[in-house]
C-alpha cells in the first residue's frame, strides 16, 4: 500500500467507525495519515509556488480543516469529517480560490475532488460579481467556455439554490441573465483513488491550478468591483 493509499484506508474505516471512542484508539493512525497528507501538500505547494511565491509562505499545516465537525448548527453530522481537504493558500488575499478534498468513494460534494469558485456567497459578496457580471459577463462567459476548462472541468457547477427569475434591479433579457441567476460560482473535478496516489498527482493538481486560475481571478476580482 501506497502512502497516500494508508490515508484512504483510515478514512474509510472512520467513516465506518465514527465514534470518539474509535478515534482515541486510533489516534497513532490517524496522526500518520495526517503527516502523509501536510508532506503531500508541502509538494503541491512547492509547484504552485511558480505562479505565486505565497504558496511558500502559509505552512501546510495551517491549510487543513480539524477533523472534527462543528455541530453546534448541524448536530445530525458525524462527530468526524470523513475526509481530508487542503487550501493550498489557507484565505490568504494573495492566494488563489483553490481547493483540493480526498475521501474514500462518491463524487462532488463527497468523495475526491478538486477545483475552486465561491460557494453560497452572502448578500454582499452576490451583489458584487453579479455588478461584475452585469459589467462584463462576456469575459467570465468566455473563461467557462474556454476547451480546456470545459474539457477539464466540464464548465461551471450547477447550482441548486439557482434563482428560477431574474434577480431584483436585473432584466429577464439580460445577455448573461443565467449566470446572474447563480447563487455559487464553482467547477470541480472529481478524482479516483488511484489518481491520488499516482506519483503524477502533484502534475495533476499543477494543470488543475492553472486551469481554474483565470475563473478565480475574474471572481477575486470581481469582490473589489467597481462599476
Amino acid at each position: 500500500m501506497s502512502d497516500k493509499g494508508y490515508i484512504f484506508q483510515f478514512l474509510g474505516d472512520l467513516r465506518n467507525n465514527n465514534s470518539k471512542e474509535w478515534m482515541v484508539e486510533n489516534k497513532t493512525k490517524f496522526e500518520k495519515a495526517k503527516r502523509i497528507w501536510v508532506e503531500e501538500i508541502e509538494k503541491i505547494q512547492n509547484r504552485l509556488s511558480k505562479y505565486n511565491p505565497i504558496y511558500n509562505e502559509v505552512p501546510a499545516r495551517s491549510t487543513i480543516s480539524r477533523i472534527n465537525n462543528n455541530r453546534m448548527f448541524h448536530p445530525e453530522k458525524p462527530i468526524y469529517k470523513d475526509f481530508f481537504s487542503c487550501e493550498p493558500g489557507k484565505k490568504n488575499p494573495m492566494a488563489d480560490l483553490f481547493y483540493i478534498s480526498i475521501s474514500p468513494g462518491g463524487s462532488f460534494p463527497a468523495g475526491s475532488f478538486m477545483g475552486g469558485g465561491l460557494y453560497q456567497l452572502d448578500k454582499d459578496m452576490l451583489t458584487k460579481v453579479r455588478e461584475a457580471i452585469d459589467y462584463n459577463g462576456d469575459v467570465l462567459q468566455g473563461i467557462i467556455s474556454e476547451k480546456k476548462f470545459v474539457d477539464f472541468y466540464g464548465g461551471l457547477n450547477d447550482d441548486p439554490n439557482k434563482l428560477k427569475t431574474a434577480p431584483r434591479n436585473y432584466d429577464k433579457e439580460h445577455e448573461y441573465i443565467e449566470l446572474l441567476k447563480y447563487r455559487s460560482f464553482t467547477a470541480t473535478r472529481d478524482l479516483t483513488e488511484k489518481e491520488v496516489c499516482s506519483t503524477g498527482f502533484v502534475d495533476l493538481v499543477e494543470e488543475a491550478f492553472v486551469t481554474i486560475k483565470p475563473f478565480s481571478d475574474y471572481l477575486k476580482q470581481s469582490l473589489t468591483f467597481e462599476n
